[in-house]
């Protein structure tokens, strides 16, 4: 599943390619065809992200509200565009460009009230201005669950994966199996902080690199990682590889449903 960074940046890119101009908006495959009939014509105002959640805004009173899932991809091309194949959900075009979504768990038009619910729901957002980590800090100062688990949970904070969930705890050192009431507001400041850095990162280079300067394969020597993830990590589906730092083994364990990667020799406090 994508994680926040990849979101806004389909936010900058939507808008780039289509805001203020017409837009012909078409469902080949069907199933938001009424919607799209509404929309085909008007133009893109804005589009926004929250977390995992994209809106594009049209007019002052309809939002598509898409959530790509495990499953969803975007892809943007230069006009004219293809025959559509019939799985594409969403297709946006115009005289430069098209982009044409496939297999969201979630591609429908709402009204901007049942959007504000949907922020309300979720936890602040390190890539959003009027990010609130006060908030989420005392959610999790008052819960037994772990940090690890907690830092999956959308509703604490949102946009958070598990690479990032992984690879930030490795950078402060943190167990992933401390509960979150263990983690004072130094470290949930730090960690936030550092949330913030790495996904806006993220959002340039649509590409998770977390690895410090003096980590990188050239600063250390080493070979550059090789994954169909792409970008150079420290723990992240690195089990049973040797840390970057001390050598000892990456280990992985489920965890909220996910497989979580952690170095027990570095990350003890």
């Amino acid at each position: 599943m994508p994680e926040g960074h990849t979101i806004h940046r389909l936010a900058q890119d939507y808008t780039s390619h289509f805001a203020g101009g017409t837009t012909r908006v078409t469902s080949p495959q069907g199933k938001f065809t009424d919607a799209a009939a509404l929309l085909d014509g008007t133009p893109l105002a804005e589009a926004d992200a929250h977390g995992k959640h994209l809106f594009l805004g049209f007019r002052d009173t309809d939002w598509i509200h898409i959530h790509l899932g495990l499953f969803g991809k975007v892809n943007f091309g230069a006009a004219p565009p293809p025959p559509p194949t019939e799985t594409v959900r969403l297709r946006l075009a115009n005289d430069t460009a098209y982009v044409d979504l496939r297999g969201p768990t979630t591609c429908a038009l709402i009204t901007p009230a049942e959007k504000q619910a949907i922020h309300d729901r979720l936890g602040p957002d390190p890539l959003r201005a009027d990010a609130d980590p006060a908030a989420a800090y005392r959610r999790v100062s008052r819960s037994r669950t772990t940090i690890a688990a907690l830092l999956m949970d959308q509703k604490i904070i949102a946009g958070v994966g598990n690479v990032y969930r992984a690879e930030v705890l490795f950078r402060h050192r943190i167990d992933p199996y401390r509960a979150g009431k263990d983690i004072t507001a130094a470290e949930w400041d730090a960690v936030w902080t550092d949330l913030v850095e790495l996904m806006r990162e993220g959002v340039r280079n649509n590409r998770i690199d977390t690895v410090r300067p003096e980590h990188t394969p050239e600063a250390m020597g080493r070979p550059p990682r090789k994954d169909d993830h792409g970008g150079e990590v420290y723990v992240y589906r690195r089990a049973a590889m040797p840390c970057h730092l001390c050598g000892g083994e990456i280990r992985t364990a489920d965890l909220a449903a996910r497989n979580l990667f952690w170095c027990p020799a570095c990350q003890q406090n």
